[in-house]
């Protein structure tokens, strides 16, 4: 008995050849939220460390090649 997608490759030139795309998980979660509620604008870098990171110039540590 043979199957129709016996002879089928699902190579990267089939994915790319694919009518349709869906967004990610994360892209249809966000949308989701900000439907409701618009986001504030975010500065793209911030003036502060990330919150857990500790900066000490005492305690600088550099890699070096053995």
């Amino acid at each position: 008995m043979a199957d129709d997608f016996d002879d089928l490759v699902l190579d990267e030139d089939f994915i790319q050849a694919a009518e349709t795309s869906e967004p990610s998980a994360r892209a249809r979660m966000l949308a989701a939220r900000w439907r409701g509620e618009k986001p504030e604008p975010q500065p793209w870098r911030s003036d502060e460390p990330p919150a857990g990171w500790f900066f000490s110039k005492g305690r600088k540590r550099r890699w070096r090649r053995s």
